[in-house]
């Protein structure tokens, strides 16, 4: 059942546990985040090259796997898939510490953990933005999205610098550990969610489409909506050159800028400031300047903030990453819930995972291949040339927005039942809306 009334989301008790298992979740990834890259660094002595393989194993899921995950998430109940992607996600992460602890631990067995963690994610996150609509009503959406990425934030806030100092206290393989215990916890939040959901529509039907023919469904609707293969390119962009420089950012930070793992971690707890404020501010701030603008303006923003990172030194190392932070971190969050908002409103209920899936594979497929490009790069021109090569090029990728009809939208539209071998939506039949929103930063998170 659906509360609603004077209390809001504050009120909907399913709606709360959702909201806590992300909160422990996220709060516990930071924790991975930081650790990962340098158990690679300070334990292995890996090189530029290696650490940024490690982000493209952890990646590669997204491209091989998200479009067949959409179709099976449209044929199953989401709530399974979740508590199964956490559960498994725990086991993965466990095995590191207990591998540092037996002196087992090897570059190839983070990255099969790194690769088996990112199919787990690749389920979960298709579920879970599948999820959502199912369990709040549509009026809700922009408020249940604003709600859970100000917990994302909190956690984003508080996570780092927590991390840092966990890591130089009792190391690396420790904090993975506390990330693998907060799966479990969030799993157990999940379970408890009492909500009764049902199949998608057609899913228990004895005869259905082939999973190749759900696949293209959920293709032709993406690729031949304008606004949202807007809204693809700019995240894809975004994310492909902020993983060339995400892939790079903890061993320039420790081998150029001489941070310590405490002070890195102050630094990304400091920058998230940014990614807190725009999770309480996102809400009014569309409805000041409209949808469209609001994505736009969002856009503009994180795209720049990459430049920061080359632009540090030694002595002012912290400010810069933090600057870098705050305003990227803002945009992206902003732009976020807006856009993944704007998503979930216009889908049909039976395309939700296929539509984040294929949405998925387009924007996160990237990340990969930058990360990939990042490391050799790096490799090749040294670690703050490849910085700056990346930080140019997110600098132009809010241009899909630009030119496209999105910056148009004023309002949240209604939801668009038309099949995607119709006629590609305009704005009138995306509810009249006429007139008068990327990507480490951007990543659809």
């Amino acid at each position: 059942m659906r509360l609603s009334g004077r209390g809001g989301l504050w009120r909907h008790s399913d709606f709360l546990k959702l909201w806590s298992a992300e909160t422990i979740s996220v709060f516990g990834s930071q924790f991975s985040g930081l650790a990962l890259p340098l158990v690679a660094v300070l334990v292995l002595d890996a090189s530029a090259f290696a650490v940024s393989a490690l982000v493209v194993v952890e990646f590669l899921p997204f491209i091989l796997l998200a479009i067949p995950a959409g179709v099976w998430v449209d044929r199953m109940r989401r709530k399974p898939i979740l508590v199964a992607g956490d559960l498994g996600r725990a086991a993965l992460l466990v095995s590191i510490p207990i591998a540092y602890a037996l002196d087992a631990l090897t570059l190839a067995h983070l990255y099969v953990v790194g690769f088996l963690v990112g199919v787990c994610t690749v389920f979960f996150d298709v579920a879970y933005q599948s999820y959502l609509p199912s369990l709040v009503a549509r009026e809700e959406l922009v408020e249940g999205n604003s709600k859970l990425e100000v917990s994302r934030s909190s956690s984003q806030l508080a996570g780092p610098g927590a991390a840092g100092g966990i890591v130089s206290a009792l190391g690396a393989p420790v904090a993975i550990l506390l990330d693998a215990i907060s799966f479990v916890v969030s799993a157990v939040f999940l379970f408890t969610i009492r909500t009764r959901e049902t199949l998608p529509e057609h899913a228990a039907d004895s005869v259905r489409p082939s999973m190749l023919a759900d696949a293209r469904e959920g293709l032709r609707f993406v690729i031949g909506n304008p606004y949202l293969r807007a809204i693809s390119a700019c995240t894809a962009s975004s994310n492909f050159f902020w993983s060339m420089g995400g892939a790079l950012l903890v061993v320039y930070a420790v081998r150029e800028l001489e941070m310590s793992a405490a002070l890195l971690g102050l630094a990304f707890s400091l920058g998230n400031i940014g990614p807190l404020l725009a999770a309480f501010t996102t809400t009014r701030l569309s409805k000041l300047l409209g949808v469209g603008p609001t994505i736009l303006w969002t856009s503009v923003l994180f795209s720049g903030s990459l430049l920061f990172v080359p632009l540090a030194s030694k002595e002012l190392s912290l400010p810069f990453l933090v600057a870098s932070g705050v305003l990227g971190g803002f945009g992206a969050v902003a732009y976020n819930i807006t856009q993944v908002s704007f998503r979930q409103g216009i889908c049909p209920e039976r395309m939700q995972g296929r539509m984040n899936a294929v949405i998925r594979f387009l924007v996160w497929g990237t990340m990969p291949l930058g990360a990939l490009l990042g490391g050799a790069l790096g490799t090749w021109l040294g670690l703050r040339p490849a910085l700056w090569i990346a930080a140019v090029g997110a600098l132009f990728t809010f241009l899909p927005i630009l030119f496209s009809p999105v910056r148009k939208l004023r309002e949240m539209p209604e939801p668009n039942d038309k099949s995607p071998n119709d006629e590609s939506p305009n704005t009138d039949t995306m509810g009249g809306l006429v007139s008068a929103p990327p990507a480490a930063a951007s990543s659809d998170r």
